[in-house]
């Protein structure tokens, strides 16, 4: 069994940084894909940020490209959403998700099994 804890949530004000940690437990960490989503006031959960489970492909969400970095740390069973730039409409509930190894990033949140209970990150204007 998969789990997922975030954490590095908090508010800030636009302009401003954060990165969200998520620590994985379960075997073999390198065999998931990892990905990133994020679910504001009102809004449907979107996906934000993906990386298969080599590392080698990486996929983000327009609204964050070149804001967002997602990055994984295989041997610390741990994946990072490091934000800067942040605005206000970054405002959300993030989320972390894992599921199985495949080649390409998928954005589809029910493509992925697992799930972290989220962390608020709240942008300031």
């Amino acid at each position: 069994q998969v789990q997922l804890v975030e954490s590095g949530g908090g508010l800030v004000q636009a302009g401003g940084s954060l990165r969200l940690s998520c620590a994985v437990s379960g075997p073999t960490f390198s065999y998931y894909n990892v990905g990133w989503f994020r679910q504001g006031p009102g809004k449907e959960r979107e996906f934000v940020a993906g990386m298969s489970g080599s590392g080698g492909n990486t996929d983000y969400a327009d609204s964050v490209k070149g804001r967002f970095t997602i990055f994984r740390d295989n041997a610390e069973n741990a994946v990072y959403l490091q934000m800067h730039s942040l605005k206000p409409e970054d405002t959300a509930v993030y989320y972390c998700a894992a599921r199985g190894r495949s080649f390409l990033v998928v954005r589809g949140s029910s493509d992925y099994d697992y799930w972290g209970q989220g962390t608020q990150v709240t942008v300031s204007s």
